[in-house]
């Protein structure tokens, strides 16, 4: 098949297509003083394998910020992707390196690439991977809370499904959607799946609607083991009114949405009051 114009210039802005180089073992190993020397023999940064991975891609899916500093410091391309869309943010944030994250971010990683088939956004790997800091990270530079992943739905969606509770109060606390739907199953239906009671009780607190039905026409708590404490939670949640005050919360709080936290920190009232908003 002939290779289009645009297709030559793309090549020729990121390198040669090779298989696997000096320079991709070094970097994936972690061994910086090599990595430095072959850079500095002229070895191309931007050396590409038949996937499309970069030695930056492979410092960062193992985690190795002094290899990644290197090719950065050295002309590497911050959101080149693999053949199957992953960026090296993606990459950092799969393999929970904070590190390399806040290092890419540095050099002006894009946040929010576009999702591709075969790839979820940086903030969807980090709470496949559980590691909240990542997750603040990512949120503080702005990262989509509701970016939609065909397959695993929000990110909020992927945190309940790996049971990463701290995930998920990050999220949420951050304003996520605590009823955004995939194939109308909401994270609920997830936490409920889990059995994580916990998880549970802050997705109630956060406004989860627990009488919400997934395609199955199923309940949260339909999911649940009878006689479990995650059914005895859900069911007292169904035979139990909110407050006042817990109404107004999440009246306060939907309203400000993504806000929320910066607002309310700055409201003259009480320190208290200002606690509760905040979920502190």
């Amino acid at each position: 098949m002939e290779v289009t114009a645009a297709r030559r210039s793309f090549l020729c802005d990121i390198g040669s297509w090779a298989d696997r180089t000096a320079l991709h073992e070094a970097a994936s190993q972690g061994r910086a003083l090599q990595l430095k020397q072959l850079i500095e023999s002229g070895a191309s940064v931007n050396m590409v394998t038949v996937d499309n991975i970069t030695p930056l891609h492979e410092a960062c899916i193992q985690a190795r910020p002094n290899c990644a500093r290197l090719l950065l410091e050295a002309g590497a391309q911050v959101d080149i992707r693999t053949i199957h869309g992953s960026t090296p943010l993606c990459n950092a944030c799969a393999a929970g390196s904070l590190e390399c994250a806040q290092l890419l971010l540095e050099y002006g990683a894009t946040v929010n690439p576009s999702l591709t088939a075969l790839t979820a956004s940086p903030l969807h790997e980090a709470c496949i991977q559980g590691n909240s800091d990542c997750v603040k990270l990512l949120i503080a530079m702005g990262a989509c809370l509701e970016a939609y992943d065909l397959y695993y739905g929000t990110p909020l969606h992927v945190a309940c499904v790996n049971a990463h509770t701290e995930c998920v109060k990050v999220l949420l606390n951050a304003g996520a959607k605590v009823n955004a739907a995939r194939l109308h199953e909401t994270p609920l239906h997830h936490a409920a799946k889990h059995m994580r009671v916990e998880m549970i009780e802050v997705l109630v607190e956060f406004g989860a609607n627990i009488y919400a039905r997934d395609q199955h026409n199923r309940k949260p708590v339909d999911y649940t083991t009878p006689g479990s404490p995650s059914e005895a939670c859900l069911q007292f949640y169904e035979t139990t009114p909110m407050t006042l005050q817990q109404l107004s919360r999440l009246a306060v709080r939907r309203k400000l949405g993504t806000t929320a936290l910066n607002i309310i920190a700055k409201l003259d009232m009480p320190k208290l009051i200002i606690s509760y908003l905040c979920y502190q």
